[in-house]
């Protein structure tokens, strides 16, 4: 038997007026001729987004939902190399508690997947120290949020660069200049243009980083088709974890846009994978990234109920036997 527990991104598609990715682009900033004004403009936005953070982790909680992954854009223009004196933090530490006060009081695994431009495997150094700061930001947020950081941001690989070795080796080279706390706030995942599930497990096992197995990424960007062959190395990639293993699953479009994800899961797909590994792991964690967010979950619950080997837990969690 192994626990299987639900979550989703960023978003609801149920709770209206929500979104935690308002923002201001920097054009917009500039035409505002008062700059501290246009600064207090981004922290409203920024606080704003964390009080729908809250209003979206009210409603998990009213759905059994204890799995959630937070916007990566929460704080609009942070980084920015024109506003390197803006010090965004300090207004935000009280809505921050906020969130972290409320994940105590209802007890959930929350996280962050930080966007495609941070790339720790870049041969150009402003690349990498961009990264950086980007990955201290999330660090920065979690620690807001009074949150334990480890193993809390999954990232890809990054770039090929033409050359998908010399870019593995690069990452190993690149992680030296990483700081150890955000090494350990890591996790790697399949993608599904360039690095295999074999190619990720490398640099996991390699550098002791958890992995995130995407099944859908493995299927569109494979070199064998038997993924469950990998299944035993990555759940021993979380023995360096107190978090129990997480994956992502979603479904392709149709075929001719497989590697786009649906807006439903295919529950046949999922069950599929869930027969292969069910016992291997007591439970498992599963990010859904479908177009449809909470109302994909919700489906994917209602979906699953008629088998005979699964057992409905709550709103969000089933146990498969």
């Amino acid at each position: 038997m192994t626990i299987i527990k639900l979550g989703y991104v960023a978003m609801s598609m149920e709770l209206e007026n929500s979104s935690p990715s308002q923002t201001m682009t920097f054009a917009q900033f500039k035409k505002i001729k008062d700059r501290d004004a246009a600064i207090r403009k981004l922290e409203r936005i920024a606080i704003s987004n964390l009080e729908n953070c809250l209003r979206l982790l009210r409603h998990n909680v009213a759905h059994d939902i204890s799995f959630f992954r937070f916007s990566s854009k929460l704080i609009p223009l942070a980084n920015h190399e024109e506003l390197n004196d803006w010090k965004y933090m300090r207004p935000l530490q009280e809505s921050l508690k906020q969130i972290g006060d409320y994940i105590r009081m209802h007890p959930m695994r929350i996280g962050f997947h930080p966007d495609h431009f941070v790339l720790l495997n870049s041969p150009k150094a402003d690349i990498l120290n961009t990264s950086i700061k980007q990955l201290a930001m999330h660090e920065a947020l979690l620690k807001g949020m009074d949150v334990d950081t480890k193993h809390r941001c999954v990232m890809h690989v990054g770039g090929g660069y033409d050359d998908k070795e010399k870019a593995l080796e690069q990452f190993i080279h690149n992680w030296g200049y990483v700081p150890q706390t955000i090494q350990e706030m890591i996790i790697l995942e399949n993608d599904d243009t360039t690095f295999t599930i074999d190619e990720t497990l490398y640099l996991c096992e390699k550098l002791a980083i958890p992995i995130v197995f995407d099944l859908h990424h493995h299927l569109a960007n494979y070199n064998d088709e038997d993924w469950f062959k990998h299944w035993q190395r990555i759940v021993d990639t979380w023995n360096i974890s107190q978090l129990a293993p997480k994956m992502h699953i979603s479904s392709p479009r149709n075929e001719k846009e497989f590697r786009a994800h649906s807006d439903y899961v295919d529950v046949k797909m999922f069950l599929d994978f869930l027969n292969e590994v069910k016992g291997s792991v007591p439970e498992l964690y599963c990010m859904i990234e479908a177009k449809k967010k909470d109302q994909a979950l919700f489906k994917l619950m209602e979906d699953i109920k008629p088998f005979d080997n699964i057992e409905i837990i709550d709103g969000a969690s089933f146990a498969i036997h």
